[in-house]
């Protein structure tokens, strides 16, 4: 198995359209099988008026397929507090998720 409980994931939705919003998940394993995975975190969305991704309060639960094409998912270090993670614009433009410490993925290459 390629994921095991307590691993954390970013996981990108891909749109389907230019217009549709752009919705990330970013959260920690709870179970996990061959062809799905349980997730607890946030939903990160974009906010198009300020070019931001913007993390709803709530925590959720939520279950992706893991043989859904449309999903992109990123292994996050262990040592990461989830709490702690953002997103932020640098001085490149470029959009990266990071905990303001060592952690940080360029966003860049999913656009």
């Amino acid at each position: 198995m390629l994921m095991h409980p307590g691993d954390k994931l970013h996981i990108i939705t891909r749109r389907l359209f230019p217009e549709e919003l752009r919705r990330h998940f970013i959260g920690e394993v709870q179970s996990v099988n061959e062809n799905a995975v349980r997730v607890k975190g946030y939903v990160f969305v974009q906010d198009r008026v300020r070019n931001e991704f913007q993390r709803r309060d709530d925590v959720r639960i939520r279950v992706f397929s893991l043989v859904d094409a449309g999903l992109i998912i990123n292994i996050i270090p262990a040592e990461v507090d989830i709490e702690e993670i953002r997103y932020e614009m640098t001085p490149e433009n470029h959009v990266v998720v990071t905990d303001g410490k060592e952690f940080s993925l360029d966003m860049q290459e999913f656009s």
